[in-house]
């Protein structure tokens, strides 16, 4: 094995570790926030009628326990009666950012996820989610991460995730 293989699987079982230990896999499916930051795509182009809108809610990182890795959870609702797929995330907290799907209680990195026409993709707890790795800096409770969500036809949405204590969820902080 050559060095980088041996950092990757390094990287690999502290994800794992870390994932264990922040909550990454812990149960709560349903988010239905509106607590946090939310944003909305603005298009510039009339005509375009066809091209989605989207909009976030319920945005948040949960205090990281170390610089390695974060997740991000939120609510992505697209309006249009156009489905999208969310292709990408940047921010400045990370040039490592994934998109993660959660089947059978294993998450993968996948390159897109649906956003699905007058629907919404749910990033929760336990469930599909943004993963940042190796952290630049360790965020803190009460910090805000910008991260920009890109989609596959809609216009990038910027998204300011609210830090919160590590055991955050979304689904216990708002009333029905």
């Amino acid at each position: 094995m050559n060095a980088r293989t041996i950092r990757t699987l390094a990287a690999a079982l502290s994800l794992t570790a870390a994932l264990a230990i922040s909550g990454c896999s812990s149960s709560g499916s349903d988010s239905g926030s509106d607590s946090g930051s939310g944003a909305g795509a603005k298009s510039s182009d009339a005509p375009e009628a066809a091209k989605p809108t989207m909009t976030v809610s319920g945005a948040f990182m949960p205090e990281p326990v170390n610089d390695k890795m974060a997740g991000a959870f939120m609510v992505i609702k697209n309006d249009s009666k156009t489905a999208d797929k969310l292709v990408s995330v940047t921010s400045p907290l990370s040039d490592d950012l994934q998109i993660h799907e959660t089947k059978d209680q294993k998450m993968q990195q996948v390159q897109s996820m649906d956003v699905p026409a007058n629907g919404e993709l749910k990033l929760t707890r336990g469930g599909n989610h943004i993963m940042f790795m190796g952290l630049k800096n360790q965020p803190k409770v009460g910090d805000k991460i910008t991260i920009e969500l890109r989609f596959e036809k809609a216009d990038p949405v910027k998204v300011e995730l609210d830090v919160k204590e590590r055991t955050h969820n979304a689904q216990n902080s708002t009333a029905h």
